[in-house]
């Protein structure tokens, strides 16, 4: 598909893509605009390692990612979100509180930013601003443990001491001045054991020390770098982004609906798609008339200066080139089905080439569904069905003057029982020979090809065939299969007229064709009326009085010469 078509596309399908573009907007910012706004607060966290000693730098990064990957977990853990809830009295449970709590490590760092989402911008901050103390008094209580059995027996060990101290200190006291010579060395010995205590107390004080200073130095914990703020304005829901990529995929799934559309429409819709399918020139354009303008009859007699009607005088003069080097004395017009307006095709055409001094002959031979008597307003009680039962053949009757002496009918008549016999009958080839001695161009009107032969079998009696669709109905596979039954039989296919083109859709080509007529040709001879609300004010200011009824010029009549068209 080249880039124009999918211009072309575009244009036919905008409706569809300004559309799905529209409802999509519009959901999503209906959507927005009903949901509850939520707020974001964060806290940026710094982690603190305890110094590892002569620790190798690789270690140190390894056991500090370990770190980091482990607070990230316990900073939502159960015990130390139930701590937060009861502080801050949420009344939310640990579940409910953790999925609206988010907690990240900035890459390459030894940074945590902790996020919280809520309705209300003041209890998210102070979740925020709650979580990470918690969470450090947590974490320090149970590093904490780990030391507490060597304190409380190096504790238990000094009250011992000291009470052996404070008992020799008693007995000490108790002897006072030696009076002996044995008192004099049981006071020695005293005071040797009491310095001995004093000495494993000053060693288990030590020792003390050094085990809460090992605590101090092994506690590994968090320390918030920024704490969190009162959020303005929410997170969500993003309005304008939301309806911004809404509008987006509704455009895009109107795209794709088109694009689908297209793809499994396999009806024939421009003159271009016909070349290409069925390798034959389009001779004729025709713009789908209301029922109103058929009700009235042929267009080409009730509006001479319609578009419509420069289209078949453009079908017209195609034909004449068609015949340049074959004349095309005797056309067959048929069509893939039924309801594509061939009938119709065939009364205007004859009515034009009849407008151009051409004697012109249409002869009915749908002796199914007849149309012609109709279309011509002449009665049908008697026409090809009674003739070809004549013996000797004779047009005596058969033959009704339509326009003078240039257009004449011979209708269908009564409908037969077996209407391809006598149309493969050789009566028929005379008829054909006969009617052909009193019109320079015999315009039939038959069945269509793919509900009955009758077409078919007159295919080959004739001097060109038109086959007739309908833009937007026939289908591109019964298009190919008429057109092989046909060149089966040897019918010269002339061309084809793509009928009932819509002019008020976009991407057909008729678009240009009816309203470049349109603006040369109004329907009384005038040029059409300008859009400019004011012009025609303007113009009975300035225009001169009316001339008498007398004096004034007659509207034109419809032009019977022969011409060629310069419109093709």
């Amino acid at each position: 598909m080249e880039l124009k078509q999918y211009f072309e596309l575009a244009r036919r399908w905008l409706w569809l893509l300004v559309l799905g573009t529209v409802l999509g907007a519009a959901s999503a910012f209906v959507v927005s605009r009903l949901q509850e706004p939520v707020y974001q607060a964060s806290t940026t966290m710094l982690i603190s390692e305890a110094p590892r000693g002569n620790t190798s730098v690789d270690y140190q990064a390894i056991t500090g990612a370990s770190l980091a990957g482990t607070y990230l977990q316990l900073l939502t853990s159960r015990p130390v979100l139930d701590e937060v809830i009861l502080r801050l009295n949420l009344g939310l449970s640990a579940g409910q509180l953790a999925n609206s709590i988010r907690v990240e490590l900035v890459s390459n760092t030894q940074l945590i930013r902790l996020h919280v989402e809520d309705t209300d911008p003041q209890r998210a901050a102070a979740i925020a601003n709650t979580l990470p103390v918690v969470f450090s008094e947590y974490n320090e209580t149970q590093q904490a443990s780990r030391f507490a059995d060597s304190k409380t027996a190096l504790t238990a060990e000094i009250a011992s001491v000291d009470a052996q101290i404070t008992d020799l200190q008693g007995q000490i006291a108790a002897i006072g001045t030696p009076a002996d010579a044995a008192t004099q060395t049981r006071l020695d010995r005293l005071q040797e054991a009491l310095t001995q205590l004093r000495q494993s107390r000053t060693s288990l004080v030590q020792s003390f020390e050094n085990l809460r200073l090992a605590e101090a130095q092994s506690i590994n914990n968090v320390v918030v770098v920024e704490s969190a703020l009162e959020p303005r304005t929410p997170i969500r829901p993003r309005t304008l982004q939301n309806t911004a990529l809404a509008a987006v995929v509704g455009l895009m799934l109107a795209a794709g609906t088109a694009f689908l559309i297209e793809y499994l429409d396999d009806t024939i819709k421009s003159p271009e798609q016909v070349t290409a399918l069925l390798q034959l020139p389009v001779i004729g354009i025709m713009a789908r008339l209301t029922a109103k303008e058929l009700a009235a009859g042929p267009v080409a007699r009730v509006s001479p200066r319609s578009p419509t009607t420069e289209a078949f005088r453009s079908l017209r003069t195609n034909l004449q080139y068609a015949g340049v080097d074959n004349a095309l004395h005797t056309l067959l017009v048929t069509s893939v089905g039924p309801g594509e307006g061939k009938s119709t095709i065939v009364a205007n055409l004859a009515i034009v080439l009849a407008q151009s001094g051409q004697r012109v002959a249409v002869l009915d031979a749908d002796l199914r569904r007849p149309m012609q008597h109709r279309l011509l307003d002449r009665p049908n009680r008697y026409g090809l069905s009674e003739t070809l039962l004549q013996d000797p053949l004779h047009l005596n009757g058969a033959l009704q003057a339509i326009e003078g002496q240039t257009l004449n009918l011979i209708s269908s008549g009564s409908v037969p029982p077996n209407p391809a016999e006598l149309l493969g009958s050789r009566k028929m080839t005379g008829l054909l020979n006969l009617l052909g001695e009193q019109a320079e161009r015999i315009i039939i009107d038959s069945p269509p090809v793919s509900v009955v032969t009758d077409a078919v079998i007159l295919a080959n009696q004739v001097d060109g065939v038109i086959l007739v669709l309908e833009a937007g109905r026939t289908r591109m596979g019964a298009a190919q299969q008429v057109k092989e039954q046909l060149d089966r039989v040897g019918a010269k296919l002339v061309g084809v007229v793509l009928n009932k083109v819509p002019v008020n859709r976009q991407g057909y080509y008729y678009n240009h064709y009816y309203y470049y007529y349109n603006g040369h040709y109004g329907e009384d001879g005038e040029q059409p009326k300008r859009r400019n609300p004011f012009a025609r004010l303007l113009r009975r200011r300035r225009s001169p009085a009316k001339a008498p009824a007398a004096e004034r010029t007659p509207d034109p009549q419809p032009d019977a010469s022969p011409s060629v068209d310069r419109h093709n």
